[in-house]
């Protein structure tokens, strides 16, 4: 899938992940409605590795144009 195709997934609570990731990559989530300090946040993405739990993801150009995007079962 492209990721126009497979953002409308990620959106509705799906995790994501790139086939021609290398298998450090678990998923792709996206966390909205959060609050801090009596604010609310904007919408970002997070990447579930193998070994450093959460980091922030910003996707690249290679990874909008890709075309090898997945649901995670």
């Amino acid at each position: 899938m492209t990721f126009e195709e497979i953002l409308p997934h990620l959106k509705a609570g799906k995790k994501i992940l790139r086939n021609g990731w290398s298998g450090f990559e678990l998923y792709v989530t996206l966390v909205s409605g959060e609050v801090y300090d009596g604010a609310p946040v904007t919408p970002y993405f997070l990447i579930k590795t193998s070994d450093e739990g959460f980091s922030s993801f910003a996707p690249t150009v290679c990874d909008i144009l890709a075309d090898d995007w997945k649901i995670v079962p």
